[in-house]
């Protein structure tokens, strides 16, 4: 039995780990409830190996309880890994950079001092793929080795959460480098999940909207925009892979994505026809600064290292968000 210690663990990668680990491992999981609700484990969260706390990443008191929790567990299981999936992710907050420094930036170097501190094995440092900035598309999708074109303060305000996210990859890197802990960073593309219907995610606003009104109310940027989603079965999957794969535990990052790409109004289509409606009203309102139209990740590298490939479709995956909603009141 291995100890898995979960940041964000109510978000979409986080719930998704709990429930595949669960049966065999123990967990201890904390969320602040930011962008989800304990909704997301409530098919797991009265399973004895498995410890939530309502704490947030950035309160030192709290961190405190969740190390002296782990110290008095770990001599019975085999290893310890700290997943680290807390992160402000929607699009909304990347603009304020008090918002994202604070977790994305302090919050993840104390957790990781903290992994590093107990013992423990690895730490996986769930990043992002806004680190491409502008630089988001090219034949064969995005390297991991590729040089970064980055917007900056005088284009947007937006490029705050990814050089935070950079910043997080290198801390993790250098305590690679000098010993101190094994692991990698996961810049994932557009993660999304049937136990993650909050509106202000794309695929969730466009279903609630249809699904109420028939209509959905789109930024200018989504009449060319593209996009690749990941379903977050896959994207525990990739981190698992990851997780048992040693010499992957390298400090360096992985993209985790599909190939699968779609214009955003052709995915208003798709959701619309889960629905039942043939014929959404789309609507644009505001506009985004520093929005590429495109961004599509080379999953090479990780996929040569552990053989991890996503299993779920887009089709598939709006289905099983569709059915969810329709189990909502």
């Amino acid at each position: 039995m291995n100890l898995y210690v979960i940041s964000g663990v109510t978000g979409m990668t986080g719930n998704e780990l709990v429930r595949q680990l669960v049966g065999e491992h123990r967990i201890i999981g904390f969320d602040n409830f930011f962008a989800s609700s304990i909704d997301t484990v409530s098919d797991v969260i009265d399973n004895p190996n498995f410890t939530f706390h309502e704490f947030d990443l950035n309160d030192t008191a709290q961190m405190e309880e969740i190390k002296k929790e782990v110290l008095a567990a770990k001599d019975s299981c085999e290893k310890v890994f700290y997943i680290n999936c807390a992160a402000v992710v929607h699009t909304e907050h990347f603009y304020y950079v008090n918002r994202t420094f604070t977790t994305n930036v302090l919050g993840m170097k104390a957790f990781l001092d903290q992994a590093i501190e107990v013992g423990a094995y690895a730490y996986i440092n769930c990043s992002t793929s806004e680190v491409y900035s502008m630089n988001s598309w090219a034949e064969g999708g995005v390297k991991e080795s590729d040089y970064i074109t980055l917007a900056n303060a005088e284009h947007s305000q937006r490029t705050s959460y990814a050089t935070g996210k950079l910043m997080t990859e290198f801390f993790l890197r250098d305590a690679v480098n000098e010993g101190q802990i094994k692991g990698c960073s996961i810049r994932f593309a557009n993660v999304y999940s049937k136990n993650e219907l909050y509106p202000k995610h794309i695929i969730p606003h466009i279903l609630i909207s249809i699904k109420e009104t028939g209509s959905v109310t789109l930024l200018t940027n989504s009449r060319t925009n593209r996009r690749t989603f990941l379903h977050n079965i896959d994207s525990c999957g990739a981190v698992l892979a990851l997780m048992n794969t040693d010499e992957a535990l390298d400090g360096s990052a992985y993209n985790v994505a599909t190939d699968e790409e779609i214009y955003i109004i052709d995915l208003v289509k798709l959701c619309a026809k889960k629905l039942g409606i043939t014929d959404p009203q789309i609507m644009y309102d505001g506009y985004r600064a520093s929005d590429p139209e495109r961004r599509v990740l080379s999953t090479e590298k990780l996929r040569t290292r552990t053989g991890w490939k996503p299993t779920i479709s887009l089709d598939e995956g709006i289905e099983m968000c569709v059915e969810t909603l329709r189990r909502k009141p």
